[in-house]
């Protein structure tokens, strides 16, 4: 994988580019647990592998100031499982999981025809999964992001490999409402699953679509850098193209490239020189104060 690719979908997986930055704890278990999922994907989904997800989400055993049983399936101690809403006095329950009790044979059946079905289009297998593992909802805390990194495991071996170009976790995320709101309408009917499948396979292409969009922009910009006479666009340049590309609010001057970029109006100037020289930016206008650009067709 290029550079540029890794600086462009790194941020995905809450890695900046352009080097190191400070580790954080919670985001380096999500990462973890989602490169253990899809780079191996094809290794048996297993207790133990659950258990090692959790623990990495929640190093310190807790969430937030609620200490957790981390790396075990929950014990129902303080109540039953519930998803709730709203705040104190005005709560609304959207969920009610199965008791604990039953949660270690559910899982058993679960890993099991996780593994082992072989019958079922693997697309309507990831959409399954995600639904049946948080309907279980078998850890204290953090099922919504296992539930996803499961999803996104058996989304790899759909497409028969580890590299991942697209992210069903972070479009559900972009989606949240209407996700949860098709969980609960699953969950509270009679569980047929036709609804919640049409809004796994709508949420899917756009999905694919939104990242079809994104390599197209990272093929235009490796292309950029193969012209430049340095090989590469500067740091300053690869910000600029990438906001203007996502659709650029107002007229970009080379004072509002400067001020975004944190650079002097002469570095600004030259960095939009050199593009319009290459006829990645194309002169728009001028104004009493200043020229304003545009991007060309991409």
């Amino acid at each position: 994988m290029s550079d540029l690719i890794l600086k462009r979908y790194g941020r995905r997986l809450g890695i900046e580019a352009g080097g190191h930055v400070p580790s954080d704890k919670h985001v380096d278990g999500v990462v973890e647990m989602v490169l253990d999922a899809t780079r191996n994907c094809s290794a048996e989904l297993t207790q133990e592998r659950l258990f090692g997800w959790h623990a990495a989400l929640f190093p310190t055993g807790h969430s937030g100031m609620f200490k957790l049983t981390v790396a075990a399936y929950r014990d129902d101690a303080v109540g039953a499982m519930q998803v709730v809403s709203g705040g104190i006095g005005h709560e609304k329950v959207h969920y009610e999981a199965p008791s604990a009790t039953v949660i270690q044979t559910e899982m058993t059946n679960f890993l099991d025809w996780f593994n082992h079905e072989l019958g079922l289009d693997p697309v309507i297998k990831a959409g399954l999964a995600h639904l049946w593992f948080v309907t279980l909802h078998p850890f204290d805390d953090g099922n919504g992001r296992i539930g996803r990194a499961i999803c996104d495991m058996a989304l790899a071996r759909a497409d028969g490999s580890p590299q991942r170009f697209y992210s069903l976790s972070e479009q559900m995320q972009c989606e949240r409402e209407d996700y949860y709101n098709s969980l609960e309408q699953t969950q509270k009917g009679t569980l047929d699953v036709t609804a919640w499948l049409t809004w796994f396979f709508g949420c899917l292409l756009r999905t694919v679509q939104s990242a079809n969009e994104e390599l197209k922009g990272v093929v235009y910009l490796a292309n950029i850098s193969h012209r430049l006479r340095s090989g590469k666009l500067n740091e300053r340049q690869m910000k600029m193209l990438n906001m203007m590309m996502q659709g650029f609010n107002g007229n970009l001057t080379t004072g509002k490239w400067a001020k975004i970029v944190q650079c002097s109006n002469d570095t600004a100037l030259r960095d939009v020189s050199e593009l319009v020289e290459l006829g990645v930016l194309l002169k728009a206008g001028e104004s009493k104060r200043a020229t304003h650009y545009v991007l060309s067709d991409f």
